[in-house]
């Protein structure tokens, strides 16, 4: 796992590993390790740990070299402005790499993680790559009321078996899994601060947010399916509370974007809408049950997000873009 250049190497190609972190000292210490066990490419590389604010003893761990691999080329920098999109934004003025590939704090790469997108890169020279995303239940049991459809909301991503340019506006990389050309964001910008998780906040949308101006943009996206992460979902998130949490946050987030400088009187449309909602829920809870009824009931969590942010939202809600998951 040396950083230096293999008998392989492609001269101008070098890839930087972006691990965002805030408070997650534990997961974390579990994804480090897993990153440990890579498959070094071909090329050049170096993990790039952005402490995004920690408080928790992140900052100890990362220093530490018990979990590195003799010749890793690790940098640790501090962003002490909370926020995943800052944090991300300061990975992309510190790194080094040709492209950058991000990760997240809880998720174990599979081994051949890097070659793939290597291969991907040298073949195509994108702009922007993403892979697959396994979901893996860290105690090992899933409640009977997540529905397939609903893993999707965890981070889970698959668009086939075939590698290929993707040019849908509905056909969104992840952020537990995309890399990027570094000198793309001077063409298309940064990741959009007033979006992605900040602390205990889990409102999201950074990611397609930035996927669809790439779109767009007209730029080169690729989809990569043999470069794997396993995204380890903690007790945690396996609560229908966090479902309906979300929903709430992301319809908050687009009544706000969506009002601009009109009235904070919500528009009359919402109405029906929302009454449309409620009677869905009702007869798919009562027809089929609570396990298959969560799905109507985000919708319902949305609409009511929507009509509060409209009603309640900041003044300054210009600034905030939305791409919904």
């Amino acid at each position: 796992m040396n950083s230096t250049k293999g008998a392989n190497a492609t001269a101008g190609t070098s890839l930087t590993v972006a691990l965002c972190t805030h408070n997650h000292k534990e997961r974390l210490g579990r994804t480090l390790r897993g990153v440990a066990q890579l498959v070094a490419p071909g090329c050049p590389w170096e993990l790039l740990i952005v402490d995004n604010a920690s408080t928790d003893g992140t900052s100890q761990l990362v220093m530490t070299s018990d979990w590195r691999m003799p010749g890793m080329n690790v940098r640790v920098v501090r962003e002490e402005k909370l926020g995943l999109s800052n944090a991300r934004n300061r990975a992309i003025e510190e790194a080094t790499g040709e492209y950058i590939v991000f990760m997240d704090d809880d998720e174990s790469p599979d081994p051949h993680w890097l070659g793939a997108y290597e291969r991907i890169i040298l073949a195509e020279r994108p702009d922007a790559l993403g892979g697959r995303i396994e979901v893996m239940f860290e105690d090992g049991r899933r409640p009977t009321w997540l529905q397939d459809e609903l893993l999707g909301f965890l981070g889970q991503l698959d668009h086939g078996g075939a590698a290929r340019r993707l040019t849908a506006p509905d056909t969104p990389i992840f952020g537990g899994n995309f890399a990027f050309r570094k000198d793309i964001f001077a063409r298309i910008g940064t990741f959009d601060a007033e979006l992605g998780r900040k602390g205990s906040d889990n409102t999201g949308g950074e990611d397609t947010e930035i996927y669809r101006r790439m779109i767009a943009s007209g730029c080169n996206v690729w989809w990569v399916p043999n470069a794997v992460i396993h995204h380890r979902i903690q007790a945690g998130k396996l609560r229908r509370r966090y479902f309906l949490d979300l929903h709430f946050r992301q319809g908050r987030a687009q009544g706000m974007r969506k009002r601009g400088a009109a009235s904070r009187i919500p528009p009359r449309y919402l109405i029906p809408q929302l009454w449309r909602a409620l009677k869905v829920a009702l007869l798919v809870r009562l027809s089929r049950g609570p396990d298959a009824a969560l799905r109507t009931q985000m919708n319902v969590a949305y609409f009511l997000g929507y009509v509060y942010g409209w009603a309640c939202g900041k003044d300054d809600i210009k600034k905030v873009r939305l791409a919904h998951r």
